[in-house]
């Protein structure tokens, strides 16, 4: 019989306590940062704008991968550390260069940017890993675990900046393998987390990528007379960001934070990481790229689209979805099986947009994402 006043093994404590709120709200630095996100997701959608073959979008993924793995990890740490302090305040802008030099470089991120690149990505992953060890929770110990693995994979992108293409393309690779890889052998189990912190950080996110779909219509329409087919465009572009927003905030957001509260330390950072991890890595990917074909149609909202074009609208509203049920399914908001339907039916538009047009692809799309809206509140009314 076990005696109770001996200690339980670690793996037990970490898979069964569950830690009070560290930081219960989102700070004004931490949006300050989110200005930097802002123009780093402007700069991948015109790395998707000017996308020519299937492995321009892989790059461009790859590139983002890297991104999305450190910065969702500052949204880990601003959950354990308070920014107060004016050292921890003097870091966070030390890691705020590190990303506007990562943004400034993604144009030519595969040529002579891959070098700066790889040094903002490195200045940024020791800042996140010196400003860890003052958390005042077990994730100060948590962090040892995890840096290494941070630190190689940007280190292989700091070495991709000095080989010439194709034999970047390993390293790449290598760099997303090693952090995906960290994520396996249950290394995150170990840290805390604020629900209502990290559920308001990543809907803040969610907020900035959507912003990009508005800006989009405004580049897009940029020397275009103001006349009913622009108007028109815009308005329906405007609706299907909207939608996109509804799908979100219409109470999953809420949801989130109530499951994730309930759930023990372990649990909850695995949960954590791939709800908010993978599952906000295909939403935004997916916004991201709704974007460019965005971008693309009220610039072009007549005649036969491109096959790129046609893809990147159809695919961004498809891909967002995805990463939208893996999202609910792993916090268990929801069935997903509606949004799945509706991000296959997204694809069935392409060629609706090569044989017509973007303006009646675009108004599929707004007409596919309004009627699952539709028919999930019917439902939960039903309910």
């Amino acid at each position: 019989m076990k005696d109770p006043t001996q200690p339980r093994p670690v793996s037990e404590s970490v898979r069964t306590r569950r830690t009070d709120a560290v930081i219960s709200r989102v700070s004004s630095l931490e949006l300050f940062l989110d200005l930097v996100f802002v123009f780093t997701v402007t700069q991948l959608t015109g790395l998707i704008v000017g996308a020519e073959g299937w492995t321009d979008y892989l790059k461009a993924a790859l590139v983002f991968m890297t991104i999305w793995w450190i910065y969702s990890g500052y949204v880990w740490l601003t959950s354990n550390v308070g920014l107060g302090r004016t050292r921890h305040r003097l870091l966070m802008f030390t890691g705020m260069t590190g990303f506007l030099v990562m943004a400034l470089s993604i144009p030519q991120v595969f040529g002579s940017g891959g070098v700066p690149y790889g040094l903002g990505l490195l200045t940024v992953t020791l800042v996140h890993a010196g400003l860890f060890t003052h958390a005042q929770t077990g994730s100060a110990r948590a962090i040892v675990g995890i840096a290494p693995f941070n630190l190689l994979s940007a280190g292989l992108v700091l070495l991709a900046g000095f080989v010439a293409p194709p034999w970047d393309w390993p390293l790449w690779v290598g760099a997303v393998a090693v952090s995906v890889s960290s994520s396996f052998l249950g290394r995150e189990r170990g840290f805390t987390l604020s629900p209502a912190h990290f559920v308001e950080r990543h809907g803040l996110v969610v907020l900035i990528a959507l912003g990009e779909s508005i800006v989009a219509i405004g580049t897009g329409a940029r020397g275009l007379a103001v006349n009913a087919t622009l108007v028109a465009t815009a308005a329906l572009a405007l609706a299907l960001a909207a939608a996109l927003w509804w799908t979100y905030f219409g109470g999953d957001d809420e949801r989130a934070e109530r499951r994730l509260t309930g759930l023990p330390d372990g649990e909850r950072a695995r949960m954590a990481l791939v709800a908010f991890g993978y599952g906000h890595f295909l939403m935004l990917s997916g916004i991201i790229v709704l974007a460019a074909g965005i971008k693309g149609v009220v610039a072009h909202p007549l005649g036969h689209a491109t096959r790129h074009g046609a893809g990147e609208l159809a695919g961004g509203l498809a891909l967002y979805l995805l990463g939208d049920v893996v999202f609910r399914r792993t916090l268990r908001l929801g069935p997903g099986r509606l949004r799945l339907l509706a991000g296959g039916a997204a694809l069935l538009t392409v060629p609706v947009a090569l044989v017509w047009g973007r303006l009646p692809q675009l108004a599929l799309c707004v007409a596919l994402t309004v009627g699952l809206l539709v028919v999930e509140g019917r439902a939960v009314e039903k309910g």
